[in-house]
């Protein structure tokens, strides 16, 4: 982790559910007055007033970005869950305000700080450490993260949960995603009921820093002798349900990566891709979340420090076998085996129509093109990102695609859409097919 504290000014964060109730519903308040005083101005112009543009001025953009930033918690989380790091995938509007959502988030006071600390920890726990750094060196929406030291020269990064999240994330959930649903900015045909109760689950495992100990300890234990990734270990003494105490790696952003080698760049990316793959059919152990922030880099030993596991979820059985079968039409090219195991994901069902069936299997051999390449798969130089988007819109608006998939798909497809376009930002060269290897059964045979 890098020891760069945020510049952000602190703001306390609403604790109780009451008050973020008020905090959401004074914000719905604000977007109705100004929906209808820019309504009654277009009126008395002789113009007919658009819902969907009153809804989504800048002003009101900016003000829905501000105060989700400001709960942190489930409100930001909710955004980040269904956003990712490419914008052209959404509404310009939507992209505004996760774009806001996915930088770091306000941090709370100092002296909210202390009191949380304090129930976790006691009264007196800073006598118990040689240093404290009160300026967080990192903030997301679940908690912020500071260093310190123990007495006997340990140092250690402290995650703190901030106060109030883990009680309200089903009313938040719920009241953000009524506030989505108001904007027009997703179909109402849509049943995203079962993301919302997806997101509730995930987000009460993020906010058990106990899991997400146990979860980072059994991810390190598939990784001991894997010398691409280093994994911080936990530090039990100062680890709760709201605080997880672990190492504090010396690391900067991956960005830099884009200044090494082409050699390093490409090397990692595999190492990258064939950790993915580990994850779904070996490990069944994902870390579902590819937020850029998850990695740091270690450039003097040239290894990818990788964090946060509180988003880590395990894979089914049967999803495995399903997505192996997948990988493996994919690379043979066999659209009736991808049919087959599609079906059996549940990316597809029997009420779709043939047209909608094949438009999803070309997009899903389009998407594993790499896998077919006898060489190196060039990201830098492919457009595979830009054409996924393109023909998902296709589908989506021309042929009326708008179905769920299991959450477990969801996730597997999230994480693996995070490394591709990681793998196009560091301009990497990657040989999938062989780091898909141990699970293409044409290697096997």
């Amino acid at each position: 982790m890098t020891d760069k504290p945020t510049s952000r000014p602190t703001k306390a964060i609403p604790s109780s559910r009451l008050s973020r109730v008020t905090r959401l519903g004074t914000l719905a308040g604000k977007i109705a007055t100004s929906v209808v005083t820019q309504g009654a101005g277009q009126l008395l112009k002789g113009e007919k007033p658009v819902l969907s543009s009153l809804l989504l001025t800048p002003k009101n953009i900016g003000n829905i970005a501000d105060q989700l930033a400001t709960m942190r918690g489930a409100a930001m989380k909710l955004g980040q869950l269904i956003s990712m790091d490419a914008g052209d995938f959404l509404p310009p509007e939507l992209a505004v305000i996760l774009g806001r959502l996915r930088e770091d988030a306000d941090p709370m006071p100092k002296t909210q700080l202390i009191e949380t600390l304090a129930a976790s920890w006691g009264e007196n726990w800073q006598a118990s450490l040689l240093y404290f750094s009160f300026a967080p060196v990192a903030a997301a929406s679940i908690g912020q993260v500071h260093k310190a030291i123990t007495m006997d020269g340990k140092m250690l990064a402290v995650k703190v949960q901030y106060p109030g999240v883990k009680k309200s994330i089903d009313s938040d959930v719920d009241n953000v995603a009524s506030l989505i649903k108001l904007t027009g900015l997703v179909p109402k045909s849509l049943n995203i009921s079962p993301l919302l109760s997806e997101a509730k689950l995930q987000l009460h495992q993020e906010a058990d820093y106990q899991r997400e100990a146990t979860m980072l300890m059994r991810y390190r234990s598939y990784l001991e002798d894997n010398s691409y990734f280093v994994i911080p270990a936990t530090y039990p003494p100062l680890t709760s349900d709201t605080v997880l105490a672990m190492d504090y790696i010396e690391a900067v952003d991956l960005d830099i990566l884009q200044s090494e080698p082409q050699a390093v760049r490409d090397k990692l990316m595999t190492a990258l891709m064939a950790l993915f793959f580990n994850e779904v059919f070996n490990f069944k152990l994902l870390q579902s979340d590819p937020n850029l922030a998850n990695y740091k880099y270690k450039s003097e030993t040239q290894q990818i420090v990788l964090l946060d596991f509180g988003a880590t979820r395990e894979v089914p059985d049967a999803i495995a076998v399903h997505y192996q079968a997948l990988l493996n039409s994919a690379a043979d090219n066999n659209v009736e085996e991808m049919r087959r195991a599609a079906m059996a994901i549940g990316l597809i069902d029997d009420s779709h129509s043939e047209a909608q069936v094949t438009a999803v299997i070309n997009i899903g051999m389009e998407a594993c093109e790499a896998i077919r390449s006898d060489e190196p798969y060039d990201f830098g130089n492919s457009d595979l990102v830009t054409r996924l988007h393109d023909k998902g819109m296709t589908l989506t608006m021309e042929h009326n695609f708008w179905h769920t998939p299991p959450a477990d798909a969801l996730f597997i497809h999230r994480k693996l859409g995070g490394l591709f376009l990681l793998a196009k930002r560091l301009s990497a060269r990657v040989d999938m097919r062989k780091a898909a290897a141990p699970w293409l059964e044409v290697n096997n045979a």
